[in-house]
């Protein structure tokens, strides 16, 4: 899908001093590439929303600039600014007398983008967050679920094609089964939109899961560190980063770590064509009673097992197909799922047709490990303060 790609947003010694002293963002700097997805979160009060506002001047910073690309916003005005970013709330905030496809259009009627022009993009936009317009178009929000209001939220922001996309909290209000489908969705129309995103969130599975890179606040709006999930939950820069990821930030690490082939076993292979008294020979000496069977292309083909290869025959007469099997660069949580769902001890992990090896929990805990340079400190950056 053609579009406006996204570009960076940079801020520079923001702060955000209310009337009665209370700070609710200070000497913030933070830069976020064209086209990324950066999550926001810290508890409450940690001045993440206010930052969101700030960069779409519904508030206005005391300190400090705002650059979209090269251009200042804060010395702009509002409303123009406005045009650049797309702005999702939790609340949606839906008008509930306008139909679906009243609601998309908000802005680009604004804009004064002729009908046909702004019908088709309508159209567009729904189908790209899965809602048939033929069916959804002359709803109205109350004939609608939570979820599915949620996403003629992000067609709204998207209608108008802006380069940045700032969402604060928007699929806080929706059911766990609804959100998990909303963010993998999400995730998927990014990935094709390509926009700058600003997530605000409360939860840290929702910014592993979603984002490129996470920024981490404390209360006053200090940012603690600024890193891809990876490193977040794997090297947290401080105690307090370490504390609000969790004491089960491990288990979340497995969400973010793909599998790479240094992190596999390699028991015996046979081929479909070998007797099997050789196949038996080979598990003999082998530190668990089985052997993989692979083609002589290098395909996977089965397995066999110790008591399987008795008697007089070929492999292939013997050999038991996999329940499942994994893909190098597929996560490490969704390997273990597939080991624990089917109670193995070990689970193939393929590129394409290619075998190339099997994942097993003793290897899933050495890849987390490795992901670990140390327990604090070693960190993209931590942030101005």
């Amino acid at each position: 899908m053609d579009g406006t790609r996204g570009v960076a947003i940079r801020l520079e010694r923001v702060g955000k001093t209310y009337a009665d002293g209370t700070i609710a963002v200070q000497d913030l700097d933070l830069a976020v590439e064209p086209g990324e997805l950066v999550a926001l979160v810290g508890p409450s009060g940690c001045g993440k929303s206010t930052t969101l506002r700030m960069v779409n001047r519904l508030i206005e910073p005391t300190t400090g600039r705002i650059f979209l690309g090269d251009k200042d916003i804060t010395q702009t005005d509002p409303v123009k600014a406005r045009r650049d970013m797309g702005y999702v709330i939790q609340q949606v905030g839906l008008f509930p007398h306008q139909t679906v496809r009243r609601n998309t259009a908000t802005v680009p009627r604004l804009l004064g983008w002729d009908k046909a022009r702004t019908a088709s993009r309508v159209d567009e936009m729904l189908l790209l967050v899965g809602l048939d317009p033929d069916t959804y178009g002359d709803r109205y929000p109350h004939e609608l679920s939570g979820g599915q209001r949620q996403r003629v939220g992000v067609a709204r922001a998207l209608a108008a094609d802006p380069p940045v996309l700032l969402m604060d909290e928007p699929f806080g209000a929706v059911d766990p089964i609804a959100r998990d489908r909303l963010q993998a969705q999400f995730r998927d129309i990014q990935a094709e939109l390509d926009k700058t995103v600003l997530f605000v969130t409360h939860d840290i599975d929702e910014a592993v899961r979603l984002a490129d890179r996470i920024a981490v606040f404390s209360v006053g709006g200090r940012l603690e560190q600024f890193a891809d999930p990876a490193t977040v939950l794997g090297a947290p820069a401080n105690e307090f980063v370490a504390d609000f990821v969790g004491a089960d930030r491990g288990l979340r690490r497995l969400a973010v770590t793909p599998i790479e082939p240094t992190d596999l076993e390699h028991p015996p292979t046979v081929r479909p064509d070998q007797p099997l008294a050789e196949a038996r020979a080979a598990i003999e000496h082998a530190p668990e009673p089985y052997a993989v069977v692979v083609d002589a292309a290098g395909r996977l083909r089965g397995w066999v097992g110790l008591r399987e290869t008795t008697g007089s025959g070929t492999v292939g007469d013997r050999l038991r197909r996999f329940d499942e099997t994994a893909d190098v660069g597929d996560t490490l949580r969704r390997a273990l799922a597939e080991i624990v769902q089917h109670d193995a001890g070990w689970l193939p992990v393929v590129d394409g047709e290619r075998y190339l090896g099997v994942l097993t929990p003793t290897s899933v805990h050495a890849a987390l490990r490795r992901t670990v340079p140390q327990r604090y400190g070693a960190t993209e950056g931590a942030g101005a303060h």
